[in-house]
């Protein structure tokens, strides 16, 4: 059994030597309903095949790891029900029982390197939760970015986070953190936080050859780029703060905890911004998606 099917446009694309960016699923069938997640996903393809690189979604079909769908895929996952949201724990159990799931960030690598892929675009990683000294609530993202070797273009953590402890854990796993353009952290939803980065760099090329100068040393793990926003499409962080906050303090008075956390507060935030704060989201994701495109254009 092939452990990964590649689509026809990722095969003519590794056998010509073209760029590629990987792109995780989870969008799609957990971040908002169908037809605009459907709308979203192709636009973000085709924003990767206007700046010059091949787009790679990423899904388990029918117990099946797919790299990059066929159009008729990615409209059926836009639309399928009881898609389980995969992650490195439960990865192979979903494809054993021949199950269809999303990929999360860390399925989403962990596929990208299974198919020879070295750039992944994303919205935000996951982290370490607000409260985790009493839950434990850690992302799988932080470790896998710790020993997989793929770049991650993501808007920094998601701000529902606890920002500075996810910073934390990706220094103790030796994950290069690196802002781009600006030498403080963007905090997903808002260009700038008051948080300076551990990195900055400014060229999609260096980021590159950083990507290869560890490859060469034998490093584990990836990178992480902290791509701002759009100022256009931004939310400033003294607007989204107050609603961040009135966001958790109502899932804790619900008793909301571990998986169903996330999904809450972002849906929440959704309502109290009257839906820019999806805007937003979709406006990062494009925007990483077209510097990953330029970044892998300099590892070919």
């Amino acid at each position: 059994m092939a452990m990964i099917t590649k689509s026809a446009e990722l095969l003519k694309a590794q056998e010509t030597g073209q760029p590629i960016v990987a792109l995780e699923s989870t969008i799609i069938t957990h971040g908002m309903p169908f037809p605009q997640n459907l709308e979203t996903a192709r636009m973000v393809e085709d924003d990767i095949r206007a700046a010059g690189a091949v787009p790679a979604t990423m899904a388990v079909l029918n117990g099946t790891l797919h790299a990059g769908l066929e159009p008729e895929q990615l409209e059926a996952l836009a639309q399928a029900k009881d898609v389980d949201k995969v992650s490195r724990a439960d990865m192979a159990v979903c494809m054993s029982l021949g199950r269809t799931g999303a990929t999360t960030v860390a399925a989403t690598m962990i596929a990208a390197r299974l198919a020879g892929i070295s750039v992944f675009a994303t919205g935000g990683i996951g982290g370490v939760h607000r409260g985790a000294e009493q839950t434990f609530d850690i992302s799988a993202d932080l470790a896998e970015l710790g020993q997989t070797a793929v770049t991650v273009v993501a808007a920094g953590a998601k701000a529902i986070l606890d920002v500075p402890k996810t910073l934390e854990v990706l220094e103790t796993y030796g994950v290069p953190v690196i802002a781009y353009g600006q030498p403080d952290m963007p905090a997903f939803w808002s260009r700038h936080s008051d948080l300076p980065a551990p990195l900055s760099m400014s060229r999609a090329e260096d980021i590159a050859a950083s990507h290869k100068m560890r490859a060469a040393l034998g490093l584990p793990g990836g990178q992480l780029i902290a791509n701002p926003v759009p100022e256009a499409d931004e939310i400033p962080a003294e607007q989204i703060n107050p609603i961040i906050a009135q966001a958790l303090a109502e899932a804790e008075a619900q008793g909301i905890t571990a998986k169903k956390v996330t999904p809450f507060l972002l849906q929440r935030i959704f309502e109290l911004t009257e839906g820019r704060s999806l805007v937003t989201n979709i406006a990062l994701v494009r925007n990483n998606a077209r510097l990953a495109a330029e970044i892998a254009r300099h590892l070919v």
